[in-house]
């Protein structure tokens, strides 16, 4: 809207036209009383600040840069989620960046021409206040150029130099699930493991390995190299682990811990095509929390990523306003053990 209308508002509020772009672009000079009575004013009339007006009146574009590696899996968009709705109650519009993951053979991301753009082009082009990074690995230029943009930047899931991340415990959420095994009595228990084909630097496959190592070794139990299978984090790949795994009738394990849910599909599927019954013959658990899980029965620890996005958001907003008072961010984030039908005592004889 132009001048007339925030000169409406400021009629009815009783103040200037200066008085009612401070007080709506967050200024610590207006008072909490008069603040109160631009908003009200500014409500009653419908007016909306101009995006552009407010950035070149406050230095601020009131606007959020979230960047995924994927745009179409679970785990990521409900981190998005989570963090859309804290941004978005706290004021701010959200842009939406698809940073295309590293390849093996493209450890810097140089032959990737949509990732280049946007570390050369895009972030300088569209003005954002700040940036929340899920779960992305960047190159030394990368970071170099977030760094050039002066802005604060959170990250979830994947440690960044010199950037606040918030991220679960992965070693301590795959002990959980290990635990939880073996406190049902199992002593036979695989481990079908994540592995992705890019970003070597990723740790979540490795802190989950070492969580089932720990947790079999903490318990006096030798890891049978036979029963660790490593897959993609599909159900596809989590059906072929499986039945490597299963297809020996001679030693099979009681119970396999898979390191998603995803991969957990997958040995559920393995499991009904050997006909072994879950958990009479196989007990399965898988760690994420997926929806998908409460329909099949999965015993599964849930990281809550919806979370984990709000935490991440939360953050930022400190960052970005810290002369408001925003909701405290945790010092850890939370998991929990859902057990469902999937898990149960091995059979006797087993």
């Amino acid at each position: 809207m132009g001048d007339v209308s925030i000169q409406k508002v400021a009629e009815l509020a009783g103040v200037s036209t200066a008085t009612v772009s401070r007080a709506l672009a967050g200024k610590q000079s207006v008072s909490a009383q008069t603040r109160e009575k631009v908003e009200a004013a500014a409500k009653e009339l419908g007016y909306v600040v101009s995006a552009t007006a407010s950035g070149l009146a406050s230095g601020r574009t009131r606007a959020v840069g979230i960047m995924l590696p994927y745009l179409d899996r679970w785990f990521f968009t409900t981190v998005m989620a989570g963090a859309h709705r804290e941004l978005t109650d706290a004021g701010y519009d959200v842009t939406l960046y698809h940073c295309e993951p590293h390849r093996l053979n493209d450890p810097d991301g140089t032959a990737n021409p949509r990732r280049a753009r946007l570390f050369e082009e895009s972030l300088l082009r569209r003005r954002v206040d700040g940036l929340l990074l899920v779960t992305l690995s960047l190159a030394p230029a990368e970071r170099a150029r977030l760094s050039s943009l002066d802005k604060p930047v959170v990250a979830i899931d994947r440690p960044q130099p010199d950037v606040p991340t918030f991220a679960v415990d992965n070693l301590a959420v795959a002990k959980a699930a290990v635990s939880h095994l073996l406190e049902l009595g199992h002593r036979d228990i695989a481990y079908v493991g994540g592995v992705i084909p890019y970003d070597l630097d990723f740790q979540v496959p490795v802190l989950r390995r070492a969580g089932y190592d720990t947790a079999m070794a903490e318990a006096g139990i030798p890891v049978r190299p036979h029963w660790i299978e490593e897959s993609e984090y599909t159900s596809e790949g989590g059906y072929a682990a499986a039945r490597s795994i299963l297809s020996d009738r001679e030693h099979r394990p009681t119970a396999v811990f898979a390191a998603s849910d995803e991969i957990a599909y997958g040995v559920l599927m393995a499991a009904r095509e050997l006909d072994l019954r879950v958990p009479e013959d196989l007990s399965i658990i898988g760690i994420d929390g997926h929806p998908t899980g409460s329909v099949l029965g999965l015993t599964t620890i849930d990281q809550h990523p919806a979370q984990q996005g709000a935490v991440g958001a939360r953050a930022l907003l400190h960052a970005l306003e810290p002369e408001v008072e925003h909701a405290p961010v945790p010092a850890r984030l939370p998991f929990e053990l859902i057990a469902r039908q999937s898990t149960a005592a091995p059979r006797v004889g087993a």
